[in-house]
């Protein structure tokens, strides 16, 4: 309890860890080494990962030998409450060449040639995706694994975020890594889902119904987070949820959305802790 509280005062009052010893910095390293070979992609990027996970547990389970207040260090890495709020508060903004400067920094698609409307959608719709991502989905494994299971997670989803496109380059090469995440990422997806509901469940189902089938899991907190503020979120040529469109003010509505979502569930794993304590 006491680990995961520092850890969680540390990040939402703090933020991100400095880039030069932040974990995350340096993972996808070997991925980066082996992604440069033409050959046998689908294995290298495989064995990449996997080389990737083993080092991470090994150096994680030797600093822990030295001090317990390494797991403090690894576990802030694995999630991000505040930088994710920070980043989509930036998108508040009018002018438009800053929004799409702002918005370039929280998505990987091409926002060139975006309008307001859709850059607003482009936050929100990552703001979503991210609470599974960044919160949700880290801090649930820790409640099963500990901190070996928050950190498999984060370097699963890393290499997901820097190689699991379907592009020339990245389609061999990153499947078994977006594979993985796609199989950790399962539960995750729909407790954040159920969590966003809890602020309208009615619009919340009733978007689920209609997209969640759209991505495997993005599309469960993204749908649910859409029928609550009744928004219409599009990816073009991707995908399209109905809803009026996204404005500046929106923004504020979200992150209101994300702040009392985040806190039910850093409530619930708190409690969960708590549980498991007096029960073993």
């Amino acid at each position: 309890m006491f680990i995961l509280l520092i850890s969680l005062l540390i990040d939402i009052t703090i933020g991100e860890l400095p880039a030069f010893i932040h974990p995350v910095v340096y993972m996808g390293y070997i991925g980066k080494l082996f992604e440069k070979s033409k050959h046998a992609r689908f294995l290298l990027g495989m064995l990449a990962l996997l080389l990737e996970i083993l080092f991470w547990l090994f150096l994680c389970k030797t600093l822990l030998s030295i001090s317990k207040c390494f797991e403090i260090y690894f576990l802030t890495s694995t999630f991000s409450i505040k930088s994710l709020y920070s980043h989509v508060k930036r998108c508040y903004e009018d002018d438009v060449e800053k929004l799409r400067k702002n918005v370039s920094y929280i998505v990987s698609r091409d926002v060139s040639k975006l309008n307001k409307e859709k850059l607003y959608s482009a936050a929100l719709e990552s703001l979503s995706e991210n609470i599974s991502d960044g919160i949700v989905g880290p801090l649930f494994y820790y409640l099963i694994f500990g901190i070996y299971g928050a950190l498999l997670y984060r370097v699963v989803n890393t290499y997901d975020a820097l190689f699991g496109y379907r592009n020339e380059r990245y389609e061999w090469f990153g499947k078994f890594p977006a594979r993985f995440d796609d199989v950790l990422n399962f539960i995750p997806a729909r407790i954040t889902a159920l969590l966003i509901a809890l602020f309208n469940f009615k619009g919340a189902f009733s978007y689920l119904k209609k997209y969640r089938r759209l991505k495997i899991n993005s599309m469960y907190p993204m749908s649910a987070f859409a029928g609550v503020l009744n928004l219409g979120f599009e990816k073009v040529g991707v995908y399209k949820l109905e809803g009026k469109p996204v404005e500046k003010e929106d923004i504020l509505k979200g992150l209101s959305l994300y702040t009392k979502v985040v806190f039910v569930w850093i409530a619930i794993v708190l409690f969960t802790v708590v549980l498991k304590t007096k029960i073993f």
